[in-house]
């Protein structure tokens, strides 16, 4: 979850007056990243996924399902080892053997996972992929009570819902002051309170997160949730929910923990240069509402079916510290800009690059931008979209500002850089290469939901990783659209069964030649305009207007040697991409959202009871461990 760093993060009322000088020694940082590593040329195409899990306690005599608190305390045992392997390395220069490497996040029951190594290039490396993410699995579990389950779902269903935690905490922490949330579920990482608190100072009232409530025979209309304590006056922001924060019709939640608390699963890959990362970066963008609708594993939240089936505003929500003046509610006085997103969203601006596919108009968005960083880094030979970009995400203020680390040598950290840069949270970001080290220019894939099972979870990665290179192979490849259509289609995928019903905006392309054993690929220009209106099935597997990321992928696996047996285990999860893209896989939100609906003990009002809780939990541990099948999620294997 962005940068971690150790040392002590100052309060809100004393961050805000550096905000500025971290802002400008970012720039002087990656100024120096930009002059240092720009020639970089002809990185390999390693790559490697990041997988959030919970860990839950079960009662199986009273029948409740937990978060555990324990998810923090397995995270120390796991990183013992790497730890010990590392400090080994330093004095004896033997590279460490890793199976995993482990990480903190937001939530005190959650833990990231990712491979030990970076995976390499090769297509054969691919085939690998699953077993890592499975053994994965197999090492938290070995460490695990018997009481114990690890998941991997995109939102705990009973997040900030009655009895949801263990231990259990009264909601009065200082932190967060949530109705719902108590601040022990927020991870001790000093970093992670912090964040949590001066969000909320900066915005000036709580974050207020509002998913509209799916409406079953017997949901009352209006929905008005029950179980907001109004009548609690612990903390100011109390009065908020009362006040309009919490909207009628919508499951509402008030902290930063309901957002930053949910898991999902990160691809980052590394390119050959920054021109091949910069076109990474903007092809890849306009395929993430599309991914995301496929992936979709979300549909409840604080114990309530949400007529949604994804997570992203929720975390958008749940991070939007942008103050009244920011958001446009108020004139401009204190504040610089009026900011239209959470800075947890899509992209605002392409970066373009040499494949000549870019046309200004694409960037329609009216960007807020730092004008005087902007000149700035034009004067240093920056060029305009790449300074648009960085000057654009240097609106935003550092949230989380370490008060050891105020003092930095800009020639050889980037620190400062990366405090915002890593709480700019997009669907894809531009990763700059770390000074004096041997990583490349990188880009990091953002909106896919966590799948429950590694086999779902490889499939997407393994396609996410095979398009991305089947992009850089194929150059021609144009998918840009407008910045705003992209906005559009995010929208569109949260929604319920956005993978069946909804359109997304996309490019119209086919494939125009297949000669000497190139293939190209041409934009189309015919009547309606390059941009149609597409399901996300012909979008994945093809229609007369576009060719289909499928097949885009096929045609780049048949320009590569590989072994029958690679081929095969890449077909299969090709083959689940197509199904869940034509409906005949379903999502795992609709597959949550049918189970609780068939219930015996649902009464059709939308509210999914601690019983209901506990056996969807059951449920969804015994097909992640093999125990139940469920063919209708992964089809033909």
């Amino acid at each position: 979850m962005g940068l971690l760093s150790l040392g002590t993060p100052l309060p809100w009322d004393q961050a805000k007056d550096l905000a500025h000088e971290v802002r400008k020694h970012g720039i002087e940082q990656f100024l120096n990243i930009w002059r240092n590593m720009k020639g970089r040329q002809k990185d390999s195409l390693l790559w490697g996924d990041e997988i959030e899990y919970m860990l839950v306690s079960l009662d199986r005599t009273t029948h409740r399902a937990r978060l555990s608190q324990r998810g923090h305390e397995l995270l120390g045992i796991l990183q013992i080892d790497e730890n010990e392997q590392l400090e080994r390395a330093k004095q004896t220069g033997e590279k460490p053997e890793l199976e995993a490497l482990w990480r903190p996040e937001f939530g005190r029951y959650m833990i990231e996972g990712t491979p030990g190594h970076p995976y390499n290039s090769t297509v054969h490396e691919l085939a690998n992929v699953e077993a890592n993410m499975r053994r994965r699995r197999e090492i938290v579990m070995s460490l695990m009570k018997d009481d114990e389950v690890l998941l991997s779902v995109g939102s705990y269903p009973s997040l900030g819902s009655g009895d949801f935690l263990v231990p259990p905490h009264k909601s009065n922490g200082q932190f967060s002051r949530s109705l719902f949330l108590p601040d022990e579920v927020i991870n001790p990482h000093p970093r992670f309170r912090t964040l949590a608190g001066n969000i909320r100072e900066r915005r000036g009232a709580k974050v207020a997160i509002n998913m509209p409530v799916f409406h079953d025979a017997n949901t009352p209309r209006p929905f008005i949730d029950p179980t907001i304590p109004h009548d609690r006056n612990l903390f100011p922001g109390d009065k908020e929910a009362a006040e309009g924060a919490a909207l009628p019709d919508h499951i509402y939640m008030d902290a930063m923990g309901f957002g930053m608390g949910c898991c999902c699963l990160q691809i980052t890959l590394q390119a050959p240069n920054v021109d091949k990362a910069r076109r990474l970066y903007d092809q890849l963008a306009t395929v993430g509402a599309v991914m995301m609708s496929l992936s979709a594993a979300s549909p409840i939240f604080r114990g309530y079916l949400a007529d949604v089936d994804c997570r992203w505003n929720v975390i958008a929500a749940a991070v939007d510290d942008r103050t009244p003046e920011e958001r446009g509610l108020k004139p401009l006085s204190k504040d610089r800009f009026v900011i239209p997103k959470s800075r947890y969203g899509t992209i605002d601006t392409f970066l373009g690059s040499s494949d000549g596919h870019f046309k200004p108009e694409y960037n329609d968005l009216k960007l807020a931008y730092d004008h005087d960083i902007y000149k700035h880094l034009i004067q240093n030979d920056i060029d305009d979209l790449m300074a648009k970009h960085i000057s654009h995400l240097f609106i935003r203020d550092p949230l989380v500002i370490f008060e050891e680390l105020l003092d930095q040598d800009d020639a050889v950290t980037a620190d400062h850089f990366e405090n915002i840069q890593s709480t700019n949270w997009q669907n894809v970001r531009f990763k700059p290469p770390p000074p004096n080290s041997p990583i490349g220019w990188r880009v990091e894939f953002r909106p896919l939901e966590v799948q429950l099972t590694e086999f779902e979870n490889a499939a997407f990665s393994v396609f996410s990783i095979l398009l991305a290179r089947a992009l850089l192979a194929f150059s021609d490849i144009d998918l840009y659209i407008p910045v705003t259509k992209m906005d559009v289609n995010m929208e569109r995928a949260h929604s319920r069964d956005a993978v069946l019903k909804e359109k997304f905006f996309f490019r119209r392309s086919y494939v125009a030649t297949e000669d000497d054993d190139k293939v190209s690929f041409s934009s189309g220009e015919s009547e309606g305009g390059e941009v149609a209106e597409m399901t996300a099935n012909e979008i994945v597997n093809g229609s007369p207007d576009f060719v289909g990321l499928v097949p885009i992928v096929e045609m780049y696996l048949d320009t590569v040697d590989m072994d029958k047996s690679v081929r095969e285990k890449i077909g299969k999860y090709i083959g689940f991409i197509r199904g869940r893209a034509s409906g005949s896989v379903m999502t795992l939100a609709a597959w949550m959202r049918d189970y609780v609906r068939s219930h015996p003990e649902y009464n059709f009002d939308s509210v999914v009871s601690p019983e209901i809780n506990y056996d969807l939990v059951v449920a969804l541990n015994d097909i992640a461990c093999g125990r139940r099948s469920a063919p209708e999620l992964f089809g033909e294997q």
